[in-house]
């Protein structure tokens, strides 16, 4: 499961944020592998502020799912910061803990954190070089960049344990992983070069995400390294229902919240960020002809159980073999119904999905 999260603005938040809770124990019950939580400052639609903060709250009622940062975004926290907090929660979840990582694509964040006219790419491989010299080395650090520094040489007291950044819970440190949200992604290739793994958006048109699996290959060759179907995680916005009606209106109608989730992204992402070619099957194609109704055609999997099955894969046979489906989790308009296409999902829609996969 992925969750931005995504609510409508004006909700409580303490209601959304104990909906995005129940999402995740649910998701523990009925047998989900793992569950990636996002995080947004300045989003009063987005209501996780921390992706750390909030997994470290379902740390002790969960047993089972690992849990991942989905994205801890680099560039708007200060390197030693970050490695700690993350520390600390891969002990809290004794090695649950799948540690996501990104430069951050919300501009609010960017503007708020004084980043908006600088490199957050180049920040974002600093912050992330930081840490991993943080957890690989002892105290009192030496680390010299040009967006920040990590020592503690002058205040530094061994005895009683001063100046010393805690080491992960996993050694070296927990898996790596980062969302790809651009076509033909540079960004994958760097990934798999440092052994990372990739998270392909559930925004992007199919033939886009086919777009992320020879990049890997690519970084993988030039790393010498093995590339694996298995290590490839694809998020997709799905719904199902135990009828078509009810899949129809509920997944697709523009009142739905599958359809306020597209509405509030495409608005962020066209209109403040530039990118409605993730939107586009024709690069050329204006981005006033880009429609919600386009967007929900074309990214929402939503029908019966049979129906989903179908669709995904024929959407596996667009893209290509990968290793795991992450199921985006939408806002629950509907309680009932939002609860029920996960439990359709985990106990209807993959065993008969693997089953078909496996006859092939």
């Amino acid at each position: 499961m992925f969750m931005m999260p995504l609510h409508p603005p004006g909700r409580a938040m303490h209601e959304t944020l104990q909906e995005d809770r129940d999402a995740i124990f649910l998701a523990e019950e009925l047998g989900f592998e793992e569950a990636f939580v996002g995080e947004h400052v300045t989003d009063a639609a987005e209501t996780i502020t921390s992706s750390v903060a909030f997994l470290a709250s379902v740390a002790a009622q969960t047993g089972r799912i690992k849990l991942g940062t989905g994205t801890v975004n680099l560039p708007n926290a200060h390197p030693a910061a970050v490695a700690a907090h993350v520390a600390m929660l891969d002990h809290l979840l004794k090695g649950r803990l799948i540690f996501g990582i990104s430069p951050g694509g919300l501009m609010s964040d960017a503007e708020v954190f004084g980043n908006l006219g600088k490199d957050r790419n180049e920040m974002f491989v600093e912050s992330i070089n930081t840490i991993l010299r943080i957890w690989e080395s002892d105290p009192p650090y030496n680390i010299a960049g040009k967006y920040w520094t990590v020592s503690t040489e002058k205040t530094m007291l061994t005895e009683i344990g001063q100046g010393f950044i805690p080491k992960p819970y996993q050694k070296p440190h927990p898996p790596i992983v980062g969302t790809a949200v651009a076509p033909f992604s540079n960004g994958v290739k760097e990934m798999a070069k440092r052994g990372w793994t990739p998270i392909s958006a559930n925004f992007l048109l199919p033939k886009w995400v086919g777009s992320h699996w020879p990049k890997y290959v690519e970084g993988c060759s030039e790393a010498g390294l093995q590339p694996d179907t298995r290590d490839w995680r694809v998020a997709k916005s799905i719904f199902v229902a135990d009828d078509a009606k009810t899949a129809e209106r509920y997944g697709k109608g523009l009142d739905g919240p599958y359809a306020f989730y597209f509405r509030q992204l495409m608005r962020k992402l066209i209109t403040v960020g530039g990118r409605g070619n993730l939107f586009k099957a024709d690069p050329d194609m204006p981005d006033s002809d880009v429609t919600l109704e386009g967007a929900i055609g074309n990214l929402v999997i939503a029908g019966t159980v049979d129906q989903v099955v179908d669709q995904l894969l024929a959407f596996r046979q667009q893209v290509g073999d990968f290793g795991t489906l992450l199921y985006a989790c939408h806002d629950w308009l509907d309680p009932a119904l939002g609860r029920r296409s996960m439990e359709l999902m985990a106990r209807e829609v993959m065993p008969r999905l693997n089953q078909r996969i496996s006859a092939q």
